[in-house]
């Protein structure tokens, strides 16, 4: 019979707990610091010669070399749903420790309990990096360039109604700055400036990667030619997410797992309004609904129902349907291929 162990993650030490082979005494411990050298030799110590064993460890940061450390002993490695496995604590009765998690996620894996999330492989994670890494530059430009506004706005300088993009748009931004604003203000622009053409620089750079890897994941390129406004960085981000085989038996499960399912919370005869649960991973979220609001164009063909939506309540919640209708149809395209689209050609 397999050993059945649980590891709990935390960024200085990882506890784990497993029962041992020949008396069955649940080994305890701790090993660290938590790297990915110090878990090889653990593992190469605790398991030699690709011992049959299992463990389950919660899918928060740091499961990725966790995993992959796990699977390189020959070890099954088993990723638990985060909420999923903390709703099958129960009522929590004690403090949470290392100790408590580690014991708790070996019982919902040997009684076959554990809600476990799929483990991509290797080349699928580093696609998936990228997109959240120029959807975090693209979140700071933005912050960025409403800190400028924010500025001229708070010292009544006037409006830059050109924008930062428009060709003069920097230059008009210097001037008002050196005529307009005091000592302080001209050092929050200029230091701005400067790290938005920064980030624009890393935008640029990141984004010619990403159209590589568009191009080369084989279930890419099905997404970017069959859905409207899913342009080669969501088409990557919806392969990258909701490829493979068995991913979802449902469109609905992928919706909720885009986190653009409601949810509504009621207690005691009490009911507060829906809203969106927003779990899950927000760059896909980001780039379906960026690509629902293409919908808005008299010449897309999500158009009518688009323009009925933002009629009878706003724009966002029918670029939020029509991110719906994306998800919905990206599961039935990349369901045919099944792994194959996750192949690199």
């Amino acid at each position: 019979m397999p050993i059945a162990g649980g590891l709990d993650i935390h960024r200085k030490q990882i506890t784990f707990g497993y029962p041992g082979t020949v008396t069955g005494e649940v080994q305890r411990g701790q090993t660290a610091p938590a790297d990915r050298a110090h878990l090889a030799g653990w593992l190469a110590r605790r398991f030699p010669g690709g011992q049959e064993a299992d463990f389950a460890l919660e899918g928060c940061t740091g499961w990725r070399y966790v995993a992959g450390e796990l699977a390189a002993a020959g070890i099954g490695a088993h990723a638990g749903e985060p909420a999923g496995t903390a709703a099958l604590r129960g009522t929590k009765r004690h403090a949470k420790t290392g100790k408590a998690d580690s014991r708790h996620l070996r019982e919902v894996l040997a009684d076959g309990r554990l809600p476990e999330c799929w483990i991509p492989p290797p080349h699928v994670l580093e696609c998936r990096a990228l997109p959240e890494l120029y959807h975090d530059l693209r979140t700071g430009h933005t912050a960025w360039g409403q800190r400028v506004h924010a500025v001229l706005f708070h010292q009544g300088a006037p409006r830059l109604d050109e924008g930062l993009r428009a060709g003069g748009g920097v230059a008009a931004l210097r001037h008002i700055a050196e005529t307009r604003l005091s000592p302080a203000g001209q050092v929050q622009v200029a230091t701005a400036l400067d790290i938005l053409a920064a980030l624009g620089d890393h935008l640029d750079a990141v984004r010619q990667r990403l159209l590589h890897d568009a191009r080369h994941l084989a279930g890419a390129r099905v997404p970017a030619a069959r859905l409207h406004g899913a342009g080669p960085v969501t088409a990557l981000a919806l392969t990258c997410w909701l490829g493979g085989a068995g991913r979802f038996s449902s469109a609905r499960k992928a919706i909720r797992f885009a986190g653009l399912d409601v949810t509504v919370y009621s207690s005691a005869g009490k009911r507060s309004p829906g809203r969106l649960s927003r779990q899950g991973p927000a760059v896909l979220r980001w780039c379906v609904y960026e690509a629902g609001k293409t919908h808005a164009r008299p010449g897309a063909p999500g158009h009518a129902c688009y323009a009925q939506v933002k009629a009878r309540i706003d724009g966002k919640r029918a670029a939020i349907s029509e991110a719906r209708k994306i998800i919905r149809q990206a599961c039935r395209i990349l369901s045919g291929p099944g792994d194959d689209a996750l192949t690199i050609t």
